[in-house]
């Protein structure tokens, strides 16, 4: 077998004259990126004694032993597994108990909750605040599966009064933001929603294709489109709903 270095530096010593020099990052960085991650996530949730060799992996299919968050015995899974899989199988058994059903569907304030929000999606919640009372007290919804480990969801903006969320996507200055695995994981997030209820509005952006019914693909967020999703919400849940929670005065752009 070939010794293989690779440009993010991990693989074979790049200084040995037998190894040979990829000019790209190793399978496993290549995977980080795509789904948005970082390696700094998965060495806090591998078992300790088997960071050292995670913090040099390269292969997406190498078996680890992992922490569930939520202090479940430790479970094996490949790196793969866990970029893109759904967690611990105490979780996901817990995800389907009564209790966890009867409050699939809420929405609720998580405590402490860290999303990275861009400006544009700030924009987008200021011009959609201007169409519709938009709830503040809310920013996740409980499902009935679970969702990277998790038997809950936190889209971009909800509106619980209709049960629809609306999420912003664009490629970023990466120009891969929501392709590939990022994009799978962005229809699993919309089936666990739909599976309690909930409706998805999606605005693809910067040349994002549509992924669903209820996308609306533009080049970027202006005041049309943002109509555009109140009139998507009017189509999904009806008008007399809608102009339950406008904005008095509002109008159409």
């Amino acid at each position: 077998m070939v010794a293989v270095s690779f440009q993010c530096g991990h693989g074979a010593d790049p200084d040995d004259p037998a190894t040979l020099a990829l000019r790209r990052p190793c399978p496993l960085c290549m995977l980080i990126a795509e789904t948005q991650r970082s390696r700094g996530e998965l060495l806090r949730k591998v078992a300790p004694p088997q960071r050292a060799a995670l913090a040099i992996e390269t292969r997406i299919g190498a078996e680890y032993r992992w922490q569930c968050p939520r202090g479940h015995d430790r479970y094996p899974a490949t790196v793969n597994e866990v970029l893109t899989g759904t967690g611990c199988a105490k979780c996901r058994a817990n995800a389907v108990a009564p209790g966890a059903l009867r409050e699939a569907g809420l929405a609720f304030m998580k405590p402490g909750l860290r999303t990275r929000t861009s400006m544009t999606e700030q924009r987008l919640r200021t011009m959609l605040g201007e169409r519709i009372r938009l709830h503040h007290r809310v920013n996740a919804v409980h499902i009935a599966r679970t969702f990277f480990g998790r038997s809950e969801v936190w889209p971009d903006i909800l509106v619980p009064q209709l049960r629809i969320a609306i999420e912003y996507d664009d490629p970023g200055r990466s120009r891969r933001a929501h392709l590939g695995l990022k994009e799978a994981s962005d229809l699993e997030k919309d089936e666990a929603l739909a599976e309690v209820g909930w409706e998805v509005i999606r605005i693809r952006a910067g040349g994002l294709e549509s992924i669903g019914p209820n996308s609306i693909v533009c080049r970027s967020l202006t005041p049309a489109v943002v109509d555009e999703v109140v009139e998507r919400m009017r189509r999904l849940r009806g008008d007399q709903a809608v102009d339950a929670i406008a904005v008095a005065g509002s109008v159409a752009s």
